[in-house]
């Protein structure tokens, strides 16, 4: 048998209870693609990712064909892009990002991560063009995802870039109004931003990496689900933990065996596997419906904080178990446009933006696919944005913020996708003025943990 276990029952888990392999990313160097010139640098970009990308999506069709596991994204990684087109001096990176959404059109991968700027201690020339450049390259390509780090634990919060993000972000968003804020789906910033992310939009290939790479990002929020709603009415939470764990690791055995059988096939370096439970809108296949089987009424009612707690670490621990090279972000998504019962819970108001940003101190990332009304004040994105910047930066770990301005809409309508982007009501933001406080710029320190030497 293709998995070293008696135990796991994948056809079940595969079938009734929507496992997957949510992403297989090809991580790729781009350094010696490096040229003053623009052009230059676009044909050799869009060369390499052809050279190195040709066979990803074939592999993984045929490996997910052979073993029956569905494998549902096929994604690329590069790296930064605002390393890589610096000695260029060039004024705008569209071309460049437009050359980097053709290659991956090509070579027939869903999206292609790495329109990035590591920022969190200062921006360089090469940074603020790429800052710039974001807007219309988002809403020039169909798969180019742009990630910027604004914070870390060790560096404090650039608050320079946050207020430029905030801009951004509403610049993005109403470039094209038809597009109902969809280019922002591509654009995420980071706290503690990781350098193997497999998961857009803030995948890269980062500093010390290998020239290439195959991570796996796994799946699975139903299978756990399932296990959870399986145990007696009276089981207590250390037996919900350990239900957890076990199912966490007999899926990431799935996801183990993915990466090794496609590196080996692509002739590439294994890299890691994120245990990340990444929901979808299909029915059942929800982190909210996890929270929900251990006894809240709604995600989003006292105690929920508790419960995502207990998920991410339980997935966590379950997950190291079945493989030595865990890395990525690893822990439970909580998306509410690509988590059917998140949205609903938001929609009926059980879920409110500070109660998600509550959940952010124990989840994976942070304030995932969020729509906000389209005239939210640049400088309230930024104060949202900073604010989940500190519970990274003060609790060491990993925060994002992926918000969604939609154009011509305000709180308490919908904004729908369709896809794995799902659909979600616009959720209302706090209505008092924040930019006297954004607007200081500067930055804010790192606090006293960060010196750890």
């Amino acid at each position: 048998m293709w998995l070293e276990t008696d135990e796991i029952d994948v056809a079940r888990m595969i079938q009734r209870e929507n496992l997957d392999v949510r992403t297989v990313t090809m991580g790729l160097s781009l350094y010696d693609c490096a040229s003053e010139s623009m052009e230059t640098l676009c044909r050799k970009v869009g060369d390499k990712i052809k050279r190195f990308g040709e066979n990803l999506v074939p592999t993984v069709e045929q490996v997910a064909m052979e073993f029956d596991v569905p494998i549902v994204n096929k994604r690329i990684a590069l790296s930064p892009l605002s390393f890589i087109a610096a000695s260029t001096g060039a004024k705008t990176y569209v071309p460049l990002a437009m050359a980097v959404d053709k290659a991956a059109k090509e070579i027939g991968v869903d999206y292609i991560g790495g329109f990035s700027a590591l920022v969190h201690k200062g921006l360089t020339y090469s940074d603020r063009v790429l800052f710039r450049s974001i807007p219309e390259a988002l809403n020039s390509t169909e798969r180019v995802c742009s990630s910027v780090s604004l914070a870390s634990t060790r560096a404090g919060i650039n608050m320079e870039a946050v207020k430029e993000f905030g801009r951004i972000v509403l610049d993005t968003a109403h470039m094209k109004p038809e597009l109902q804020g969809l280019p922002c789906c591509r654009l995420v910033c980071f706290c503690n931003a990781v350098e193997d992310n497999p998961f857009i939009a803030g995948a890269m290939h980062g500093v010390g990496e290998p020239e290439a790479s195959l991570n796996v990002g796994i799946s699975g929020p139903g299978v756990v689900n399932a296990a959870v709603r399986r145990l007696p009415k009276d089981a207590d939470l250390g037996a919900v933990a350990e239900a957890v764990k076990h199912t966490a690791c007999n899926i990431t055995r799935i996801g183990e065996f993915v990466r090794r059988e496609v590196a080996k096939r692509l002739n590439i370096e294994c890299g890691i596997l994120d245990l990340s439970l990444a929901p979808t809108p299909a029915m059942g296949d929800s982190v909210a419906d996890v929270l929900e089987a251990m006894g809240l009424e709604r995600c989003g009612a006292h105690g929920t904080t508790a419960a995502l707690a207990l998920l991410n670490d339980a997935v966590k621990k379950g997950g190291m178990m079945a493989s030595s090279y865990v890395g990525g972000l690893s822990g439970a998504f909580i998306p509410v446009s690509e988590d059917k019962e998140m949205a609903f819970c938001a929609e009926i108001g059980a879920l409110k933006l500070e109660k998600l940003e509550a959940m952010t101190c124990v989840c994976s990332v942070g304030l995932d696919m969020i729509a906000v009304p389209g005239d939210t004040p640049a400088s309230t994105i930024s104060g949202i944005v900073a604010d989940e910047m500190a519970i990274g930066m003060v609790n060491n770990k990993t925060t994002a913020v992926r918000l969604l301005p939609i154009p011509g809409k305000k709180a308490g309508e919908r904004v729908d996708y369709g896809g794995l982007l799902g659909g979600a009501p616009i959720i209302e933001v706090n209505p008092y003025d924040s930019s006297m406080f954004v607007g200081r710029g500067g930055r804010i320190p790192a606090p006293l943990q960060s010196l750890k030497n």
